[in-house]
């Protein structure tokens, strides 16, 4: 019975863990979905041009130019180098190889997902810019779909390397202040409507909480001997008992 007990509670925390993400993403899903519905209904009218109008008003030759760069920072070819650099990294200084696949089927998919939402709306773009990469359709943006899943998984393995805590909550303000910037120039750029950014970046956050959550289940797994199925069962019989 003690050994149950020990075992429920080993398995205890990843499933708790498993089970928030998973609610999270399911949260997300319903406002990503609330808003392409409305987007069919043309029902975001009026919170898409609100933040137009307000960006169109603060435009400046300055603040075009930094915008340009700030939205390279999200573009494919950029995400893919970095992303080069990044699983390189993983493999000579951490040996991480199922970090590597992970984060390569989390960049992969995610681009993915962004085409085959792309295609499923068929929403036009507010303007079409071949130098900003704003070409083919706006639902959701993908620069901040793909900025948000890279940089936080970035942050995510940031988070659990051995880096001091300082410069861990750092990595998160700076990736947060980061993609949040990214998708505010596709709208100051006239690339996407505020409603795409959004869409994009829930997207985005659902599809990397997934990631991250199918990496540490894999990882938390092959580290134990433990078989998930037959230790959730006897998880769940732990705490219901003992409720």
């Amino acid at each position: 019975m003690n050994n149950n007990k020990k075992q429920a509670k080993k398995i205890g925390f990843p499933i708790i863990l498993m089970l928030a993400g998973i609610g999270i993403s399911i949260l997300l899903i319903f406002f990503f979905t609330k808003i392409a519905e409305e987007i069919l209904e043309q029902e975001v009218h009026a919170f898409d041009t609100t933040i137009i109008d307000f960006l169109k008003s603060i435009e400046s030759s300055i603040l075009d130019q930094i915008m340009i760069f700030v939205t390279e920072l999200g573009s494919v070819w950029f995400l893919a180098l970095c992303s080069v650099i990044s699983i390189i990294t993983l493999w000579f200084k951490y040996n991480d190889k199922w970090g590597i696949l992970l984060f390569i089927i989390g960049i992969g998919g995610g681009g993915l997902l962004t085409k085959l939402l792309k295609y499923y709306y068929e929403r036009g773009r507010p303007s079409i810019n071949p130098e900003i990469d704003a070409i083919g359709y706006s639902f959701p943006s993908g620069h901040s779909m793909g900025s948000l899943i890279f940089y936080g998984f970035v942050t995510y393995f940031i988070v659990r390397s051995g880096t001091k805590r300082p410069m861990k909550w750092m990595t998160i303000l700076v990736a947060g202040i980061l993609v949040l910037l990214i998708g505010i120039t596709r709208i100051y750029l006239g690339a996407h409507f505020p409603s795409d950014v959004l869409a994009g970046h829930l997207a985005g956050a659902i599809w990397l909480i997934l990631s991250i959550l199918s990496l540490e289940w894999v990882e938390w797994q092959s580290g134990n001997s433990i078989r998930p199925i037959k230790e959730v069962r006897r998880f769940l019989k732990h705490h219901f008992e003992k409720g």
